[in-house]
């Protein structure tokens, strides 16, 4: 989940010497890092800088010394953990390196990196030649980088190493090609003598070198940062569980609250030790070096059709199990079996889960009764209700075809059946332009309450999330700055979806490097957004910039904008949220937070609470909230060049270049004089 920030510890330095020269690194940072930062040459065959070290040639060994006593260390995978002088060239270090570029340039002397290593120590000639000797000079020098690769890229273990001693070589299982290699040519990557080669002929990319470094820059983020800094592949996207909990961020009964003490029964330390079963990479696709999709294997149901048998379940991930939050229904048993039924029926585990969370919410006020819903009492955490509503809803019978119809539905047969108050379902009911809102809380982000209503297709985050950088590291302050982001986002998010490209992965890892962007560029990621730049040039042959990219992007979010006023929606109206999306609609739900909104009142609205009523509090709150809401709608709409009706401007299509006499036809009356 992009932007998630993480808590920064205090970090060990430590002062090493080099060589005669005082070098500061940080704490288990490797030999090799600290000695290139000293400027010392320290040649390396096996290396490659986005794999484990493994220290398999031995070419960068060094010797340090530690308390008066000295030894040799192979620098790549040496973590410095204390003070320590280190040579990197001593008498000692060179007698091992030259034997050892020997023996490699006797083995394999045409193989041009072993050639330039051999030279740089004066070493042109060897004494091992033997019957072994391989001529080619793209030979395989079992360095061990693909082997790497494969598993930590792509999580999969399909190259190793087979035989012993002067007979080991490269090969797959059984020496027949593998079944589960997918060509994603990451060993390919990382060989340093072309042992491997790559066709790239195969859908005719204009420059495929181009594509596979931008692709392998993300291969080894993902293998040596994810595991630090997000766990998607280890843990899926249901590890933000409680992270969301933390911040007040998981939806609880129907967006009511943020988070409960019984989230840790939903939570991902249960899915780990208990649930979870597959250890494998799991993909959206064969390749994909995330991996977030996770299952639970044999399973038994408990309810439906299949009651009894035993299923493998893919999931939970996140929304799924913000979804039953949502419900109130902290049992993971229920959880998966909310998940399995939902995938086999069909059905989207965020609308079902909202819902039915409002469908609860609408009961335990008695708007609706069990003379409605057919005998089943639907409070908060009736997880055997909820399954039932599912079943009726599959058979097509019962109050689940109700349910199946979705909360916009629900709420306008409530108010013409039943009388029901239509300004408390419309402050409850968790939906805009029709859709059910995703599983996340946006009250205290102006920015996310933005992103989600005035998204085309309605409130699913695919089109921005900004929920921490609004919220949490406040890199988005002024209302300026929100409506850049909301220009922003919406037009990325749009452009690699039109590409097919992943929304997950250009943002969930940060580089080191990141750090050097000001933190308001910082969390676009600049190098992520650049790998996508280049996915698209070297496949079109096109070069993209930031500008061409939105410009492309533009163009169909605004085409997509005027369709739908061609269809009687679009304007500003079809933008305005249900209030619980922006503050406490309910009194028990003001006083949950009552420190805060009272704080709030007092700082930030210039309004002291002290005296006032709750619902006084509430009425000043929801006064504020919406305001502020409107006035960021009106700097969103100006900065994406739409009315003030949130219609797109006639100059505005004139710049995107598709001023075309069809769409100037169905917006034309609603332009401003």
């Amino acid at each position: 989940m992009s932007g998630v920030s993480k808590s920064k510890t205090n970090v060990k330095k430590i002062e090493i010497t080099v060589n005669g020269k005082k070098v500061t690194v940080v704490r288990d940072t490797f030999l090799l890092q600290a000695v290139r930062e000293a400027k010392a040459a320290v040649p390396t065959l096996c290396h490659h800088k986005s794999l484990t070290p493994s220290g398999s040639c031995r070419l960068c060994v060094c010797e340090i010394e530690t308390r008066g006593k000295k030894q040799l260390v192979t620098a790549c995978n040496y973590p410095v953990r204390e003070e320590i002088s280190v040579e990197t060239a001593s008498e000692r270090v060179l007698t091992r390196r030259k034997l050892l570029a020997e023996m490699y340039l006797g083995r394999w002397p045409n193989v041009p990196i072993i050639k330039k290593i051999a030279k740089s120590l004066g070493i042109t000639e060897s004494r091992f030649k033997s019957e072994h000797t391989d001529e080619n000079p793209k030979a395989c020098i079992l360095c061990g980088r693909c082997v790497t690769a494969c598993e930590e890229f792509i999580q999969e273990k399909i190259l190793d190493f087979a035989g012993r001693g002067i007979r080991r070589h490269m090969t797959m299982p059984f020496g027949e090609v593998d079944p589960h290699c997918v060509g994603c040519t990451s060993c390919a990557y990382v060989c340093p003598t072309g042992a491997i080669e790559i066709i790239d002929d195969l859908n005719g990319p204009a420059n495929p070198v181009m594509i596979r470094n931008a692709g392998m820059k993300i291969n080894a983020e993902m293998a040596t940062l994810d595991k630090s800094q997000n766990k998607m592949r280890a843990l899926g996207t249901a590890t933000i569980v409680e992270v969301m909990d933390a911040y007040d961020l998981l939806p609880v009964m129907n967006h009511q609250y943020g988070s409960h003490p019984d989230t840790p029964k939903i939570g991902v330390d249960l899915l780990k030790e208990k649930y979870f079963t597959q250890g494998t990479a799991d993909g959206c696709w064969k390749g994909c070096s995330m991996a977030c999709s996770k299952a639970v294997d044999g399973f038994q149901l408990k309810t439906g059709p299949y009651k009894g048998q035993k299923v493998t379940v893919d999931g939970p991930e996140y929304e799924t199990a913000a979804g039953a939050a949502n419900m109130g229904c902290f049992d993971m048993d229920f959880l998966v079996e909310f998940n399995f039924y939902c995938d086999t029926y069909g059905l989207d585990t965020i609308s079902l889960s909202t819902t039915m969370a409002f469908v609860m919410e609408c009961y335990e006020n008695s708007i609706i009764t069990t003379e409605h819903t057919g005998g089943k009492e639907l409070n908060f955490g009736a997880v055997g209700e909820v399954l039932e509503c599912m079943h009726e809803m599959a058979r097509g019978e019962g109050f689940g075809v109700d349910v199946g119809q979705g909360v916009r539905w629900l709420k306008n047969k409530w108010i013409k059946e039943l009388g029901a108050d239509p300004d408390f379902l419309q402050d409850i009911g968790m939906e805009a332009k029709g859709l059910e809102y995703s599983e996340y809380v946006s009250k205290e982000s102006l920015a996310q309450q933005l992103g989600y209503t005035l998204a085309v297709k309605g409130p699913q985050h695919d089109e921005a999330w900004l929920i921490f950088m609004d919220m949490v590291n406040n890199q988005i302050p002024t209302d300026e700055d929100k409506a850049e982001a909301l220009y922003y986002y919406p037009l990325w998010r749009t452009w690699f979806g039109l590409l097919g490209l992943c929304k997950i992965i250009w943002n969930d890892v940060v580089p080191a490097d990141n750090n050097k962007y000001p933190p308001t560029v910082a969390a676009k990621v600049p190098g992520h957004v650049a790998n996508f730049f280049k996915f698209f040039e070297g496949m079109t042959g096109i070069p993209l910039d930031e500008e061409k990219m939105l410009n492309q992007s533009a163009r169909v979010h605004n085409f997509q904008r005027i369709m739908t006023r061609m269809l009687g929606f679009g304007t500003r109206e079809h933008d305005m949220p249900p209030y619980r999306a922006v503050g406490p609609v309910t009194k028990k739900e003001y006083e949950s937070r009552a420190e805060l909104y009272d704080k709030q009142m007092k700082e930030i609205i210039g309004i002291d609470p002290e005296g006032k009523t709750t619902e006084e509090k509430m009425k000043i709150t929801r006064e504020y909230r919406m305001k502020k809401y409107n006035d960021v709608c009106d700097v969103v709409y100006r900065r994406r060049g739409w009315t003030k009706n949130g219609v797109p401007t006639i100059a505005r299509l004139k710049e995107l270049g598709i001023a075309l006499p069809e769409l100037i036809e169905i917006i034309k009356d609603d332009q401003e004089v």
